[in-house]
């Protein structure tokens, strides 16, 4: 792997990571914190879980599981398949993905496109022997030459945020960092960071976001896995078991982030921070604002900018879709008498020229 002061990165998988570190300017000046993104967006596959994919791969290589012109099987909402994809094809692999069915459709043609067989499956609960995981580790035990990444339970997915993202994280902050936050999927990020972070200063809070519909905040609170409400818009997070990832992670507290709250903050770093970003990195940002506010001004809260906004036009920039969930005041987008521009530009023939000044 190169270092960070490297110019030139040696193929796909070496430019993934050493991600910036981006100060939400907006936020932070409202809540008196220093409020930091991890801009893994900014991976050569569009997302964190580039980290994953290429640490699980190479973990089945050096483990002899995964040979030249072998076949890489996983199970995915989305993301995790693009890294693998496009890993896989840097190094000669072939990869399928099984999917659930109720992703963006933006994942499923970028996954295609990118060259992976997808295969969209039914969305069940975890206990059906049909859900997409349980499906692709059936695959792999099927096709000749093929490993199973397994990501939810493959340590190797957490030892990559250990020993990579923490150690950036903390060389970024020259070490003042006084909370971590993230939502959890598979649990390898959080995990990772968590282990790295607490290792370097106990006094670290770790803390999990979790999105309505998932069971993880109950489970840290009390120890129940009990969901918290109906499900959630967002995609690829929040969770109703703990995985092998997540386990033993050195984990403070809990938040429960409600759809509203996730919506409201995508559009909020998309107007105030220009940062076009998904629903994960909402739940994100949204938990840190709320333990700035708890720890008070001055200190400094890091979180995860996931992936960007591209792969959820349908969805969550979608007008009509967020009206669908109930969502369109959330997002700020609710017109309230107010005409938009291209009311205006309807009436344009009318009135002559635009009039000086437009309802924002």
């Amino acid at each position: 792997m190169s270092s960070s002061n490297e110019i030139i990165r040696h193929g796909f998988a070496d430019a993934i990571g050493n991600t910036p570190l981006i100060r939400l300017n907006r936020f932070s000046e409202l809540t008196g914190c220093e409020i930091l993104g991890k801009a893994e967006f900014m991976n050569p596959g569009g997302s964190v879980k580039d980290r994953a994919a290429r640490a699980i791969i190479e973990a089945a290589e050096r483990s002899g599981k995964l040979k030249p012109g072998g076949t890489l099987v996983e199970g995915t909402a989305g993301n995790t398949g693009i890294g693998f994809a496009h890993v896989c094809n840097a190094r000669g692999y072939r990869c399928v993905i099984v999917m659930p069915d109720n992703q963006s459709n933006e994942k499923y043609q970028m996954i295609e496109t990118l060259g992976a067989e997808v295969l969209r499956v039914k969305t069940v609960p975890y206990s059906d022997p049909n859900h997409y995981q349980k499906i692709a580790g059936r695959l792999a035990d099927e096709i000749p030459s093929a490993v199973w990444g397994n990501q939810f339970d493959n340590t190797a997915n957490r030892d990559a945020h250990e020993q990579t993202t923490g150690p950036e994280i903390w060389q970024q902050t020259g070490g003042k960092i006084d909370a971590f936050v993230c939502a959890t999927g598979t649990g390898g990020t959080l995990g990772g960071i968590s282990r790295f972070l607490k290792k370097q200063n106990s006094k670290v809070r770790v803390t999990l976001a979790d999105p309505q519909g998932s069971s993880l905040y109950h489970w840290l609170r009390n120890g129940e896995l009990k969901a918290t409400g109906p499900g959630s818009i967002t995609e690829g997070i929040g969770i109703g078991r703990v995985t092998a990832n997540l386990e033993g992670s050195p984990i403070d507290d809990a938040l429960h982030i409600t759809d509203i709250e996730c919506v409201r903050t995508v559009y909020q770093l998309l107007r105030d921070e220009g940062l076009f970003l998904g629903s994960t990195s909402g739940v994100n940002v949204a938990a840190a604002v709320q333990i700035a506010k708890q720890l008070g001004p001055g200190h400094t809260i890091v979180t995860i900018l996931c992936d960007n906004g591209a792969k959820y036009q349908s969805r969550l920039f979608n007008k009509k879709w967020l009206a669908e969930k109930g969502l369109l005041d959330a997002a700020g987008l609710s017109q309230n008498g107010q005409p938009t521009l291209l009311d205006v530009a309807k009436n344009v023939a009318n009135v002559g020229a635009f009039p000086q000044r437009l309802s924002a």
